[in-house]
Parts: C-alpha cells; structure tokens; sequence
C-alpha cells in the first residue's frame, strides 16, 4: 500500500515538474498543513507561519525538479523547510527573544493588576482559552532554533532518529540525547508554571489583558480557538524510538488545517503568469 502511494506521488511530481500545473498543486497541497504546523511552532504567531509558509511553498515549488527521491518526499519538505525557518529573521519572536527565566519570571510576576479592560466585548472565557494555546507557543520561543526544531520534530512530528538526525545533518545518537534533555527541560518547565499541563497555578484568565497589551493574543484575531484541528503527520512519525515518559506532557502540540489565505495564495500564484515562468525553469 505504502509502495502504491509512493509511485503515485513520484508520478505526479514528474508530471509536475515537466509543467502540468494540476499535478503541482496536488502535491503542494498535500504537504502544505505539515509545512504551516512546523513553521507555527517555530515562529510563534499565525501570522508569522503563514508568511513563511508562502516562502517556503515558494520554494518547493521552484526546487522540485531537484527532489530525486533518494529520501522520503517530506523528508526531503522537511529539510527545505527547517533550514529556512531556522535562519527566519523576520519573526515576533526574533525582535524580542525570549528565554525560560524571563517567561517564568513574567508568568509570576508581571505587573497584571491596573491594565484596562481590552477584551472588546469578547467573552473573558474565550480569550483565556486562546490564550492557553497560545502560551506553550511562546514558550517554545524560550529554545534556541536548533533546539527548538529538535523538540518539534520528535515530539510533534514523532520524526524518528534516523529521518531528523539527516534532516538537521546531526547523527541519530546526537539526535535522541538533545531530544530527551530538550524535553526534560521543557517539562520541568510546564511542571512548574503551567497549570493546564503541568503542576503550576494557571494564570491565563488573570492575564487575558495583559497579553492583549503585550500583543500576545487579540480580541479581533483567535487564531488558534478558531482553528480547526488536523492529522499532518506523513512518513516522518512512523518509527519514533521510546526516549522518555513525557509524551503525555506535551499533549498542546496539536496540529492544525492550514489557514484558508494560504490556500488562496497558493491557488493565485499557480493561477499567475509565474506559473509558467517556474514551469519552464
């Protein structure tokens, strides 16, 4: 069955660099959710993963012809898209880093207490939710890039060691010890300050105005309470080794369907007169 799909997919990349436009979009589509969820979880904000989606889209599209099949197809997305989104620059998070001591230290002891009310008439409720989701966002941004694409890809992607060691061009060894102190650390983390996933008080509903202030969620934008939940996971979670007993911790990394603008993109720009410029490259 996996052979099948695979000689499917090989023919229609064919097809697709030898400029039939339908077979590109095919194969563009069905890795475009995999590509959003890694680049949401290494840039922070919806809208920075959709911004560098369309680069890295962009760029698949325009390399394809490179793909030999010597790996996996989204091994191959994968290594395209991690070598662009850890040098991203662009991002929130990259203007105002952050690190674990500075989000714990702001978790306890931000100044909460006389900031207006800037929830706009949406319920407090609603905004504390999108908060939550938001929050184990921002705390991936307290990791380094490398370590931070170590964590996603073993425990969101469940990449195993063999497929993210080649992709990051570290050894598998190297691969499984980084991943399992990444994750220790991270639990330690969410054990401490986080009230849904952890041990910790959560604070998120007394600090909906806050973070509306800090620009962290907004009233007019709820973006991770509006969307809507998806399987990407392909051929990169099929063989992930036992490392620790901390998958149960990171139940927030949940996937989801790609925003309706990028599609939108993705449809305008084969629809272009691009098109045919990438199509004869």
């Amino acid at each position: 069955m996996k052979n099948t799909a695979n000689e499917e997919l090989s023919a229609l990349i064919e097809k697709a660099t030898a400029g039939d436009k339908e077979s590109l979009e095919t194969v563009i589509l069905s890795v475009q959710d995999l590509v959003f969820n890694l680049s949401l979880r290494m840039l922070g904000t919806f809208p920075d993963a959709e911004d560098a989606t369309q680069d890295i889209l962009l760029k698949l599209i325009t390399h394809l012809s490179s793909f030999k099949g010597e790996s996996a197809f989204s091994t191959w997305v994968f290594r395209i898209a991690v070598n662009h989104l850890k040098n991203y620059r662009k991002h929130m998070f990259a203007k105002f880093p952050l690190s674990f001591e500075f989000y714990g230290d702001d978790i306890k002891n931000a100044k909460i207490e006389d900031i207006p009310d800037l929830t706009q008439n949406v319920e407090k409720s609603i905004l504390a939710e999108e908060l939550k989701l938001s929050c184990t966002n921002v705390m991936l941004q307290c990791l380094d890039a490398e370590s931070r694409c170590i964590f996603i890809l073993g425990t969101m992607f469940r990449a195993d060691s063999r497929i993210a060691g080649d992709i990051l061009g570290i050894t598998p060894e190297a691969y499984r010890q980084r991943l399992s102190r990444i994750r220790s650390r991270m639990a330690d983390f969410l054990r401490e300050y986080c009230g849904e996933y952890g041990n910790g008080t959560c604070r998120c509903s007394d600090r909906v105005n806050y973070a509306i202030q800090n620009h962290r969620i907004s009233p007019s934008r709820l973006d991770f309470t509006a969307a809507v939940p998806t399987e990407t996971m392909l051929e990169v979670k099929e063989a992930m080794e036992d490392i620790d007993d901390l998958s149960q911790r990171f139940s927030f990394c949940k996937a989801y369907q790609s925003p309706e603008s990028l599609k939108d993109f993705l449809q305008k720009f084969l629809d272009s007169t691009s098109f045919s410029v990438v199509g004869n490259a």
